[in-house]
């Protein structure tokens, strides 16, 4: 009898021994493996606001305004950066609290120069007429830069642009932002934008001629309008046409 209780106390001992060693094991295998540090990637600097818009002014000999814009002006640039030692693509607004206007103007060309002191940024705008057909257009930007990271002075230009065609006597309006390529390394955004480089009449703008942009800008409520209006109408019919049916239906024998 007490071989037989020492048995039993054995193979107790035993299954909990071995119940023991089981759940160490299942327990080891359900930690779970040490998660890898999250790896961080630097965020590209995030764009500029809107640039404020300026208003800047070209005078002839007898001090009469010849030339007025108004706008805001974004300059996007590709340089080289002597900190990075490799070429960076920046967005820099013209600041127009810091900036100055002068330029001339001829009977068939004008020019605006704009000078940015503080970062030493100069930009300039060519305007050329064409008196045959009393209509005018942008025909060449020159941009010269000089900014702390440049590995060496910017610059960029081209004489055989076609942007913001008006009329003689009319000034060109565009409050959409547009971008104007200039260079492979170099375009400009202009924001509300209003310029006249010929026919000011009392230093004021003509008439104004839309750009393209806003034309499509304002033709898009106009057609959803015309869509709901017309949606309108043939359920209007629609129902009209289901009463007159069901009053038919009810008519005396």
């Amino acid at each position: 009898m007490k071989q037989h209780s020492c048995k039993q106390l054995l193979s107790l001992a035993f299954i909990a021994f071995l119940a023991v060693t089981l759940h160490q094991s299942f327990a080891a295998t359900d930690v779970p493996p040490t998660a890898a540090a999250p790896q961080t990637t630097a965020l590209p600097p995030a764009p500029p606001a809107r640039p404020e818009r300026g208003n800047y002014t070209v005078t002839n000999g007898n001090g009469t305004v010849c030339l007025m814009a108004r706008m805001g002006l974004q300059l996007n640039i590709r340089f080289s950066s002597a900190s990075l030692n490799n070429t960076v693509q920046d967005v820099v607004n013209l600041q127009p609290n810091v900036t100055k206007s002068s330029g001339s103007c001829d009977s068939d060309s004008a020019t605006l120069m704009l000078m940015a002191d503080e970062e030493k940024t100069n930009l300039t705008f060519l305007f050329s007429l064409n008196a045959t057909s009393s209509k005018y257009h942008l025909s060449g930007v020159i941009l010269s830069a000089v900014w702390l990271d440049m590995s060496e002075p910017f610059s960029a230009s081209n004489s055989s642009l076609d942007y913001l065609r008006g009329t003689l006597g009319h000034s060109y309006v565009c409050h959409e932002e547009q971008t104007l390529a200039v260079a492979v390394n170099f375009s400009l955004n202009t924001f509300q934008l209003q310029v006249q480089p010929f026919g000011l009449t009392r230093d004021q703008f003509g008439a104004a001629e839309e750009c393209q942009l806003d034309e499509d800008d304002m033709l898009i409520p106009i057609i959803v309008g015309a869509a709901l209006a017309s949606l309108v109408l043939i359920v209007l019919v629609a129902y009209l046409i289901g009463r007159k049916r069901s009053h038919a239906g009810y008519q005396t024998i």
